[in-house]
């Protein structure tokens, strides 16, 4: 497990994840021409409130690679 430490909404956080996501998540932003910090900001202000934030970051990852290998 690593951490990712970002702002949201002025108020810094970290998430832990696996390095196997931290480098998906790497992967896409590079893609996307976007930052990190931006697509974790994106993904909380979407989720639910009872959504753990790490699990939110997860699932979206794993949702893009299924749409990308359109599964």
């Amino acid at each position: 497990m690593k951490k990712i430490s970002v702002s949201l909404s002025g108020h810094q956080t970290s998430i832990s994840l696996e390095s196997e996501f931290i480098d998906a998540l790497n992967q896409i932003a590079k893609r996307d021409n976007v930052s990190v910090a931006s697509i974790i900001q994106n993904i909380d202000a979407q989720r639910t409130p009872n959504t753990n934030l790490s699990s939110a970051v997860r699932s979206y990852i794993l949702r893009r690679y299924m749409k990308e290998s359109k599964l």
